[in-house]
């Protein structure tokens, strides 16, 4: 049988999947989530014209000649304007972030002032508008200040805030279900027997499935027991992604495609071009997209950085994009196979700015240590030549 290509297998799990729809969230919700909507401005920012920094409220045309002395004839502060107007000769003691009284038309710091009770000498000229922020100055209502799609930061939270947007329209997250497979895995926090061994995949699907938007639906560790798969396949049935760990092999013990075949669901693809990961599989039910994972704990996350990242992503209304860069390699590679490789490995930016990436001697799927303490993904095509050190690679950094 050939395998499937990487691309070819993306291609078909992406293929016609739409974004799900929305929802309205406080801000206190927002963060992390994608965007379905802009914001728009409900009011100017600032709300009137006010003052950039600490001094005195003047008109412009008073100090044309210096130095002159004013009557200080009160003082603006944030949350409370001075109620009355600058008239000639006059000032107001201001502070930044107020409202600029009525008559003013410039800001004379305090720096450029001497003060006395009642009265201020101002010792240097400026013009109107010196040191104010008009309304507006910011941003004007209506405007748009986020378009979608978009993952909401920190900083889109505070923009939103300040334009009195309360509530912001998101997508839902995708829930992908969890089903792990395996008479041989029990749950962390468990005693295994001495054949079986601490499950890891659930924990680390659902932490993966969480950092990049998704809800993580963990049905927990299936036995091998083709009754008990088609009763966890069943409620997995309203989630948007169905996951399935292990089992997806040939063996006597290996019945997740017998468990989807008799649940109703073909087969789309088994079996790519990739290492780690050979035993993909996927396939459809209506809406749902299911992937079948390899049992490895490796090919397992490895595998979802690759494909069931972009369809969280689709799902969310983001474009799939990769952040595939180059580096220098730090040590040779051998000659590829048929199969494109994804290397764990190590990646380090010199003090030129260089970044050289250096893969782990061993790389056997069953060793999650290596993963942990890699940075990157080093990715060798199929039938790839071997390649010396200094030669440049593509990269995936490892963000999960």
């Amino acid at each position: 049988m050939s395998l499937l290509p990487v691309h070819d297998a993306k291609a078909r799990i992406l293929k016609g999947v739409k974004p799900l729809p929305g929802e309205w969230v406080g801000l206190a919700q927002a963060l992390g989530r994608v965007l379905s909507r802009p914001v728009r401005a409900k009011r100017d920012q600032p709300a009137f014209a006010c003052s950039a920094m600490d001094g005195y409220a003047v008109r412009a045309a008073d100090i044309a000649s210096v130095p002159v002395d004013l009557e200080v004839i009160g003082e603006s502060k944030a949350g409370g304007a001075f109620p009355g107007k600058v008239g000639p000769g006059q000032a107001v003691n201001i502070y930044t972030g107020a409202p600029l009284p009525r008559g003013a038309d410039a800001i004379v710091i305090q720096e450029d002032t001497k003060s006395d009770a009642g009265a201020v000498t101002v010792l240097e000229t400026t013009k109107p508008g010196r040191f104010v922020r008009p309304r507006g100055f910011d941003f004007q209502r209506g405007q748009t200040l986020i378009e979608p799609p978009r993952q909401l930061t920190a900083r889109d939270i505070g923009v939103a805030a300040s334009a009195n947007c309360a509530r912001i329209a998101v997508r839902n997250r995708p829930v992908v279900a969890i089903i792990g497979t395996g008479d041989e895995l029990v749950l962390p926090g468990e005693t295994p027997r001495s054949d079986q061994i601490v499950s890891s995949n659930n924990a680390a699907l659902a932490g993966f499935i969480r950092h990049f938007g998704g809800e993580p639906m963990d049905l927990g560790i299936v036995p091998d027991r083709l009754g008990a798969l088609k009763r966890a396949i069943a409620k997995a049935r309203k989630a948007d992604v169905m996951v399935t760990i292990g089992g997806a092999s040939v063996g006597k013990h290996d019945l997740v495609q017998q468990a989807l075949t008799e649940s109703g669901i073909k087969m789309n693809f088994w079996r790519i071009a990739m290492r780690p990961g050979k035993p993909l599989m996927f396939a459809k039910r209506g809406r749902q997209r299911i992937i079948g994972l390899p049992g490895n704990p490796v090919s397992a996350l490895v595998c979802a950085r690759i494909f069931l990242k972009p369809l969280i992503d689709a799902l969310l209304g983001l474009a799939p994009e990769e952040p595939i860069i180059k580096a220098r390699l730090g040590a040779p590679l051998a000659a590829n196979d048929q199969r494109q490789d994804y290397l764990r490995a190590r990646l380090v930016r010199d003090a030129g700015g260089h970044l050289t990436v250096t893969s782990f001697t061993r790389q056997d799927s069953s060793m999650q240590a290596i993963l942990a303490n890699s940075d990157a993904l080093i990715i060798r095509q199929p039938f790839a030549k071997a390649a010396r050190k200094g030669a440049a690679v593509d990269v995936l950094p490892i963000d999960f």
